[in-house]
């Protein structure tokens, strides 16, 4: 049997009871997790960390990596908090990584323990290192190699390597948002971050049937897929609403440049019929400020005055490289994604519309009934553990 040690950093600026709250969730999702990924296990709570034991702490501690209110995993070595214990330990991480030239630095971190300090444990567990792997130097700045070593009243934790996890609170802590889901990059990006913030989510993505490219359909499912593996053993559902009545009387309609106004209201109208059959309380989009011309102050104005709950853009200010980043580390962006373009994009759409001219354009068209035709005939697909677990019916 193996450990692997789990720390989080945000928890602890909560009062008690959130945080005893917030554990218990935390540690009801690592089950989760390490279930999902078939991990034997057993888990061990403390005050300022989680121990997950079982005989792969490897692969146990790569599935903690990814569940939200961690801010890293280390596989790590369980001992007694004598002094020559943990210095045995330390050097044994240490002889696999360490040889002559090479500098080195330790971490030691004392709570609740007695008989000794930090530093002290540093410079004696340091001594052991130093006097066992010959041509060695310290160096507490830039070192080649950091071991880290903790005591704590349940035992000492020696391990040397960090798994940076997603951090942020656990999923599941705080209430549902609808968040709609599209082919591009930012959307799944938008819905990652709140997952991260703690929302249970729904998704809602507009089928623009053949309005929109021959391979939206699959990428939004992908997107979906995609995202339920960073909350494995929750399902996660995907509501596909029908919009290509929509853009046949807008396009037949509207004045052209205002179509991409009149499709965002029409979705903010819509996600929030939907919101409210869901029990969300806010809609979710991956809008960012000026990246085209619906997102403009002036065009969000226009488009957010549709609806009467919050909006939440978490990705309002961030530039585009940061969102393909954010996509990338989790599974979301594709480099060869296919043909997802939208044949009602006006070739001169307007970046700075007025809302009366707006209302004016979109009274020339049913939304009511476009809308309750809609939700009329919405499907929903469901997907769990990063797979599609209820295909579209």
């Amino acid at each position: 049997m193996g450990t692997a040690v789990v720390r989080f950093g945000e928890l602890f600026l909560k009062s008690e009871a959130v945080k005893r709250f917030y554990m218990r969730t935390l540690e009801q999702n690592l089950d989760y997790a390490l279930s999902a990924a078939g991990c034997e296990h057993t888990i061990e709570v403390h005050r300022d960390r989680i121990l997950l034991h079982g005989p792969d702490p490897e692969r146990i501690a790569q599935a903690a990596a990814r569940t939200f209110g961690a801010i890293d995993v280390a596989v790590c070595t369980h001992t007694g908090t004598s002094i020559p214990e943990m210095g045995e330990a330390a050097l044994e991480r240490a002889r696999r990584h360490l040889h002559a030239g090479m500098t080195f630095a330790v971490r030691a971190r004392r709570e609740g323990v007695e008989g000794y300090t930090s530093q002290q444990i540093g410079a004696e567990v340091g001594s052991v290192i130093y006097e066992a792997i010959p041509g060695l130097s310290v160096d507490l700045t830039h070192p080649d190699y950091e071991v880290f070593v903790e005591a704590r009243p349940f035992g000492a934790l020696i391990y040397d390597e960090r798994i940076p996890a997603p951090g942020g609170l656990p999923f599941g802590t705080q209430d549902r948002v609808l968040s709609l889901l599209s082919a591009g990059i930012d959307s799944p990006v938008a819905t990652w971050m709140m997952m991260r913030r703690g929302c249970r989510i729904t998704h809602l993505t507009m089928d623009g049937g053949r309005w929109q490219g021959k391979d939206v359909r699959d990428a939004v499912i992908r997107h979906h897929a995609t995202l339920s593996s960073w909350c494995p053993g929750h399902p996660l559902d995907l509501i596909v609403a029908d919009m290509e009545p929509f853009f046949d009387a807008m396009t037949a309609a509207a004045v052209p440049r205002y179509r991409c106004l009149l499709c965002k209201r029409f979705m903010f109208r819509m996600a929030e019929a939907v919101a409210r059959q869901e029990g969300a309380l806010a809609i979710v989009t991956g809008d960012n400020l000026g990246q085209v011309a619906s997102q403009t102050l002036q065009n969000m104005a226009v488009i957010e005055s549709a609806a009467t709950m919050p909006v939440l853009r978490p990705l309002l200010t961030s530039e585009k490289n940061e969102a393909i980043e954010i996509a990338r580390r989790i599974g979301t962006f594709d480099e060869n994604a296919g043909d997802l373009s939208c044949a009602a994009v006006p070739r001169r759409p307007a970046t700075q519309a007025d809302l009366d001219a707006v209302l004016e354009s979109e009274g020339r068209i049913d939304m009511d009934g476009i809308i309750d035709g809609a939700l009329g005939s919405l499907r929903r697909i469901r997907a769990k553990n990063g797979r599609i677990v209820d295909p579209d019916n």
